[in-house]
C-alpha cells in the first residue's frame, strides 16, 4: 500500500492517530500500557498487516530524534529539583554507572550465547556490547506514562528516583551506543580518542544544556510577544536548537535538552502553565508518532528467527543484569530498603528509546544491524507486556504504595506568580473545632477560595457553616504558608496543587 499523494498520507495518519488513542483508552481499562498498544497498531497497519510500506531506518531515526528530544525536555521540565534532592545521588548513579553495568553484564551474556550457540546469534564481542548498550537505559516515555497514568503514590521517594533515572539515563546509553559503533566501524580510530569523545559529549551536553536553558528563561521573561501562545512556540525553537546545536559541536544533544528542561521547569517563566500544557500535548503526540513509526518499520515474520535468543536475553536482563546493577548502585544508601531496590529493579522498562538507538547501527552500516534491531524490538515488547502491566501489582506486593491522594477536585488554573492552591476535606475533628469559616484565624495570607458540597460549588462568606464532607480550596502565596495552616489545624489528608 504505497502512499502516493499528500492527501492519502494525511488520511492514513489521521486514522492511525485515531485508532491509537482509542486502543490506548481501551487498553488502560485492562492494565495494558498505552505505548505498547501504539506499537501494536503500527505493526498491524505495517507491511505484513494492512500493507503500509515503510522501511526507512534513516527516516525512523530522524522521527525518533525529534520525538525523544521533546520527551526528554518535557520530562526535565516536569522534574522538580526539590523532589529529586533526597534521591539525586541514587538517581545519578543509576543513570550512569547503572547503565554501564547493565550494558557490560548483558553484553557478556550475549557473547556467551554467541560462543556456545552460534546458530542463534552472530555477533562479535564489541557487537554484543553494542546490542547491550542499545538496551541499557530505561525508557522515559514508558516509565513516565505508566507511573503517572496509574497514579501510583510510592513511599521512600521511589517514584522520584525512577522518573529521574529514566529521564536522565538515555544520554549515557546513547554515548555507549555511539562508542561501540565507532569501535566496530573505525578500527583505525584509537580507543583513547573514542573515550575522549565519550566524556567530551557528556561535558558539552551538560554545559550547553544549562547555558541554553538559562538563556531561554531570560528571553521568555524579557520578550514581550503579542500573543501568549507564541511563548510555547518560542520555547520549542529553543528545544530544537539545544539538541541540534549541541549535537553539531560534538556534544550530547539528548543530555542538553534534558538539562535545559530541568532548568526551565524550576525557574519562573512567563505563561508557564500554558507552556507546560502545550508540551504535554506535544509529548503525547510524538510518543504516539514514534511508537507507530517503529511499529510500521518492523516485519513481524523476521522476529521468529531471533525469538528464542531475544527471550533469553530479556529474561536475563530482568532477573539478573538489572537487579545486579541496581543493588550495586544503591548499596551505599542504607535508607533505601530491600523492597525499594527490588521494585526499582523490576521497573527497568524498555520502550521506544532502545528501538530508536537500534536504528543507529543500521544507518552506520554495522554488521548484523538488522539482527540487533529485531532483537531489541522483541525485547521491548516482552518488557512492556511483562513488566509494564505488573508495575502496580509489584508495588502493592512489596508494600511500597501509600494511600493515594484524592484526585484534583477544583480545576482552577492560576498564573504561577499568584500562588498555590490546596484542597482538603472537612472531617469530624476539624468540624468540631472550626464550624464556620470565620473560626479560622489566618496568621499568614491563606484564604478560602471555594467549597464543594455534593455537586454544588460555593464561594464562602465568613458566616458560612462547614458541613461534614465539604471539600475546601485554599489559596496562598507560598507553599510553606499552606503547610503551616495544615499543621495548625491538624489536617492530615490534603493535596497541594503544584500543576
Amino acid at each position: 500500500m504505497p502512499i502516493t499523494t499528500p492527501e492519502y498520507f494525511l488520511l492514513i495518519g489521521a486514522i492511525l492517530l485515531f485508532v491509537s488513542i482509542v486502543s490506548g483508552k481501551t487498553g488502560y481499562r485492562f492494565g495494558v500500557p498505552s505505548l505498547l498498544l501504539f506499537l501494536i497498531v503500527g505493526i498491524i497497519f505495517g507491511s505484513e498487516g494492512f500493507g503500509i510500506q515503510f522501511n526507512s531506518f534513516k527516516q525512523a531515526q530522524f522521527i525518533g530524534m525529534v520525538a525523544l528530544s521533546i520527551i526528554l525536555f518535557s520530562g526535565g521540565m516536569d522534574t522538580k529539583i526539590k523532589d529529586i534532592k533526597p534521591i539525586i545521588w541514587q538517581g545519578f548513579l543509576l543513570s550512569t554507572v547503572g547503565v554501564i553495568l547493565t550494558a557490560v553484564i548483558t553484553g557478556l551474556f550475549a557473547f556467551v550465547i554467541t560462543k556456545y550457540y552460534p546458530a542463534y546469534l552472530h555477533l562479535s564481542l564489541p557487537g554484543c556490547f553494542l546490542l547491550a548498550s542499545v538496551m541499557a537505559s530505561t525508557d522515559s516515555a514508558s516509565v513516565f506514562s505508566i507511573l503517572r497514568t496509574k497514579n501510583l503514590n510510592l513511599s521512600q521517594n521511589v517514584r522520584s528516583m525512577l522518573e529521574f533515572e529514566s529521564g536522565s539515563n538515555d544520554p549515557m546509553a546513547y554515548m555507549l551506543t555511539i562508542f561501540f559503533i565507532q569501535l566496530i566501524m573505525s578500527k583505525s580510530l584509537g580507543v583513547n580518542l573514542i573515550v575522549f569523545n565519550f566524556f567530551l559529549q557528556l561535558f558539552l551536553g551538560a554545559l550547553f544544556g544549562a547555558a541554553i536553558g538559562y538563556m531561554a528563561v531570560l528571553v521568555l521573561n524579557k520578550i514581550n510577544l503579542d500573543y501568549s501562545a507564541l511563548y510555547a512556540v518560542l520555547l520549542l525553537a529553543f528545544v530544537l536548537f539545544a539538541f541540534s546545536f549541541t549535537s553539531i559541536v560534538n556534544g550530547n544533544g539528548y543530555l542538553a535538552v534534558y538539562v535545559a528542561g530541568l532548568i526551565i521547569g524550576n525557574e519562573k517563566v512567563a505563561y508557564k502553565k500554558s507552556v507546560i500544557t502545550f508540551f504535554d500535548s506535544l509529548t503525547w503526540l510524538f510518543q504516539i508518532v514514534m511508537f507507530l513509526t517503529l511499529g510500521l518499520l518492523v516485519n513481524p515474520s523476521e522476529l521468529v528467527d531471533i525469538m528464542w535468543v531475544a527471550l533469553a536475553i530479556v529474561l536475563f536482563m530482568i532477573i539478573f543484569a538489572r537487579p545486579i546493577s541496581v543493588f550495586l548502585c544503591l548499596t551505599p544508601f542504607k535508607k533505601v530498603s530491600r523492597q525499594a531496590k527490588v521494585f526499582v529493579s523490576w521497573v527497568g522498562l524498555r520502550g521506544a528509546v532502545p528501538i530508536i538507538f537500534a536504528t543507529y547501527p543500521f544507518v552506520a552500516g554495522v554488521p548484523h544491524a538488522k539482527e540487533i534491531f529485531n532483537i531489541v524490538f522483541f525485547i521491548t515488547i516482552i518488557s512492556l507486556v511483562l513488566q509494564g502491566t505488573s508495575v502496580p501489582y509489584v508495588a502493592r506486593l512489596l508494600k511500597l504504595t501509600s494511600k493515594e491522594e484524592d484526585k484534583k477536585t477544583f480545576a482552577l488554573d492560576l498564573p504561577e506568580d499568584i500562588g498555590l492552591t490546596a484542597e482538603f476535606k472537612i472531617e469530624e475533628g476539624f468540624l468540631a473545632k472550626y464550624p464556620k469559616a470565620e473560626n479560622l484565624a489566618f496568621k499568614e495570607p491563606v484564604r478560602i477560595v471555594m467549597m464543594k458540597r455534593g455537586d454544588s460549588f460555593i464561594v464562602p462568606l465568613p458566616s458560612t457553616k462547614f458541613a461534614l464532607g465539604d471539600k475546601v480550596l485554599l489559596l496562598a502565596s507560598k507553599e510553606e504558608y499552606l503547610q503551616d495552616f495544615f499543621t495548625a489545624t491538624n489536617v492530615e489528608k490534603y493535596r497541594i496543587n503544584k500543576d
